[in-house]
């Protein structure tokens, strides 16, 4: 029977066994502290280290068309043995191992029927024959007459989308699988030997009541779909890749563990990631405890979560994410479309897999819920009304590289001209010492969780350069003037600079609290402006994303600098009313992962940037080739269409036009912190010590050997309380402050 591929996964791949420790001996091997969830898990199951050396590195997603050795699919009999493998690796890492056998039901009671409005509602007690006696209690609602109708499964907090399906036509089955109501635990006494954790348990479960649910006369069992919003969407899509006999599902803002992977979904997007799931007291008992093995090494992981989608296929999934929703992540959901796409192609059945956005963040309504709805019926056959392929992240490289492009300059030619074709063809540009009108509407900031002002901190709107919304945020009653830090952004698609899954303060409220201004703003392709990097090469096809976020910076300096003008010199639209005074000499960039980036590129071409300092942002790009762990250029040519210049290096990386040590030499000899944790899988850490050995003369040769700073932590990338505070140490002793 279908049901039967909830099986028990055993294969230990990459692992030294369960039952000792590691052969590895090395303190330093996990890169997050244990937790008491960890250490209690670690010594009931004895989970054992991962061998990261025998375990292949994957920079994207796992090819799903392709087993763990290297060895394609071509077959149908070949994916049906690579569906099997994904199962296994899926319940080995991240779900926990479920049981064997499936338990008998022993009696199936009515404990209630009410009617109403041509509709019927049934509470029904399951009763398995196990060991201790286990009963769940479902609700069953159905419209009258005898069907056979199609079929909605959904949590319990959700139902009143039962409600609208019932309206539809459809048969309902409510499951206890949600916080308010998870009987799953009821079984935890009836198989100790299984580590399943608890997203794995209420998927199982809504598989026992499936088992039911089909025995009804009145239910299409052909016609079987599994829905859930947040954390039930993630169980939903678990259900579906597990069980056959759902042939729909629909996933709402399910994030990290569901339609986000975590390769993409990390601390350096600010999203969930492996450390805060498997740390955090709600979200780690979702998850095995394995995954914080992983923390900071996420690459190494066999599969990711775009395993659920292909074991889906060919049956009707559709993913929903929201443009700014702070618990899932655009780019990471759209990765893992694409990724599954591939099987459906391969299955005959692309149509059957769509991603579809919501405007705002992780809310719903009932709009959104008739639309998963009309996803049903098309699924079904009861509408012929699809969806159209809607992708808010993918570049046409090869549609890019068509069109003529200005050539690279020759390797001698100067650093500024080199590093001006790696950004692009800049458009005409005027400065603005910009303004209020267009600064950020208040909606969208408490949509965006930007926090308000407090006693302590101010908060002020502002416009700046071609119409670039950001805020500025200033300690209260400091004596002036400020010297300011621009924050800049890592990949955190739906939140921008704010980001989300923080410990605590963001550093927008962090740095005003020691006597320091922030000025923070989305960069484009991000937060508010995520559409805007949408159709960037249509409108502008030579130049680049990247060139456009550093032209962006020169317009928040230009804003910093001009900001002591006079309002009489200003015209009505760019008078600031409430602006602090601000230190035009103590100007200072902060960017981390693709912040970093950013930062560098700015502080070399900007010499009003008095210093700068990049946390995990760069590994030398003439080394970083396809064969590193990184996974290359392309993540900047491709993934993140940051610059698709660098494309036409593929292969070739070591003859680009310019470098990481060509925009350090201009920095040079102003204040610059690089701060480059030896386990960033972003870069290679004895590439960047070398790249920084090398331009170390840079600094030494106008007697300010002191002002390149160079820190290689012994740990992963992320930017979190610990990171904010070895900047704050640097900023104050290179710019004294009148802070604390």
């Amino acid at each position: 029977m279908k049901r039967s591929l909830w099986i028990a996964c055993t294969v230990v791949l990459g692992f030294a066994g369960f039952g000792k420790a590691a052969a590895e001996p090395e303190p330093d091997r996990m890169l997050a502290a244990p937790t008491p969830m960890f250490t209690e898990w670690q010594t009931r199951f004895g989970g054992a280290p991962p061998d990261f050396d025998a375990l292949r590195t994957f920079a994207g997603l796992p090819p799903l068309l392709e087993f763990y050795d290297g060895r394609p699919v071509r077959t149908a009999d070949q994916w049906q043995e690579r569906r099997g493998e994904l199962r296994r690796l899926l319940c080995e890492y991240f779900l926990g191992t479920p049981p064997n056998e499936i338990p008998q039901r022993k009696q199936a009671q009515v404990l209630a029927e009410t009617r109403e409005g041509a509709s019927v509602s049934r509470l029904v007690e399951l009763t398995f024959a196990t060991t201790p006696p286990v009963s769940i209690t479902i609700e069953v609602l159905s419209p009258e007459g005898p069907g056979p109708f199609p079929v909605l499964f959904t949590q319990t907090n959700h139902r009143r989308w039962g409600l609208l399906a019932l309206a539809r036509g459809y048969l309902v089955c409510i499951y206890p699988g949600a916080d308010i109501d998870d009987q799953s635990d009821k079984f935890l006494p009836v198989y100790p030997e299984c580590d399943w954790a608890r997203l794995l348990r209420r998927a199982w479960t809504a598989s026992r009541a499936l088992d039911y649910v089909l025995t009804l006369p009145e239910a299409d069992g052909r016609h079987v779909a599994i829905t859930g919003h947040s954390r039930n969407g993630k169980q939903s899509l678990i259900a579906a890749a597990m069980d056959e006999r759902f042939t729909a599902v629909i996933s709402s803002s399910s994030g990290v563990g569901g339609a986000v992977a975590y390769r993409f979904g990390s601390e350096r997007a600010f999203d969930e990631s492996v450390e805060f799931m498997t740390r955090n007291r709600t979200t780690g008992t979702w998850f095995s405890q394995r995954l914080r093995w992983f923390t900071g090494r996420e690459n190494k992981l066999p599969t990711d979560n775009h395993a659920l989608l292909g074991l889906i296929a060919p049956r009707h999934c559709l993913i929903s994410t929201a443009y700014n929703d702070g618990c899932d992540q655009s780019f990471s959901a759209e990765q893992s479309y694409l990724a599954a796409r591939e099987v459906y192609r391969f299955a005959g059945r692309p149509e059957a897999l769509r991603i579809v956005w919501r405007p705002g963040g992780h809310e719903t309504c009932a709009q959104v819920i008739e639309g998963y709805l009309d996803w049903c019926d098309f699924a079904f056959g009861r509408s012929p009304a699809g969806l159209p392929e809607e992708l808010i992240h993918d570049f046409d490289w090869e549609a890019w590289s068509r069109r003529p492009q200005p050539a690279p300059p020759p390797r001698d030619a100067e650093a500024r001209q080199r590093i001006a074709w790696g950004l692009g063809e800049q458009p005409p540009r005027q400065t603005t010492p910009g303004g209020k009108y267009g600064s950020p509407a208040a909606h969208v900031s408490q949509m965006l969780d930007r926090g308000q002002e407090t006693d302590q901190v101010g908060r002020l709107a502002v416009n700046f350069g071609e119409y670039v919304a950001g805020e500025f945020y200033y300690p209260k009653n400091a004596p002036g003037p400020l010297p300011v830090v621009v924050w800049l952004h890592p990949y955190s698609y739906n939140l921008g600079y704010n980001g989300a899954y923080m410990v605590g303060p963001r550093i927008q409220q962090f740095l005003p609290q020691k006597g320091v201004a922030v000025l923070a703003f989305d960069q484009i392709g991000f937060g508010q402006r995520l559409h805007e990097g949408t159709r960037f090469y249509e409108r502008y096809p030579r130049w680049s994303r990247l060139g456009k976020m550093v032209r962006d910076v020169q317009a928040a300096v230009d804003l910093l600098t001009l900001a002591s003008q006079s309002d009489g010199s200003r015209r009505p639209e760019d008078q600031i009313q409430g602006l602090p005074p601000i230190d035009a000499k103590r100007i200072c960039l902060l960017g981390y992962s693709l912040g970093g980036t950013v930062a560098l590129h700015a502080a070399a071409l900007d010499s009003r940037v008095a210093g700068v300092a990049c946390f995990a942002g760069f590994t030398p790009m003439r080394t970083d080739t396809e064969a590193k762990p990184t996974g290359g250029l392309r993540r900047f040519w491709k993934w993140h269409a940051l610059q698709p210049q660098l494309g036409l290096f593929q292969g070739r990386e070591a003859e680009l036009p310019y470098d990481f040590d060509d925009l350090l030499r201009l920095v040079a000899p102003r204040p610059c912190l690089v701060v480059a944790p030896r386990h960033d899988r972003d870069a290679d850490p004895v590439d960047v010590t070398r790249c920084i050995d090398s331009v170390r003369a840079a600094w030494n040769e106008r007697d300010a050997a002191g002002n390149l700073t160079y820190q290689a932590p012994d740990d992963y990338s992320r930017f979190q309380t610990d990171q904010q505070q070895a900047f704050w140490t640097w900023f104050e002793h290179t710019f004294a402050t009148s802070g604390e």
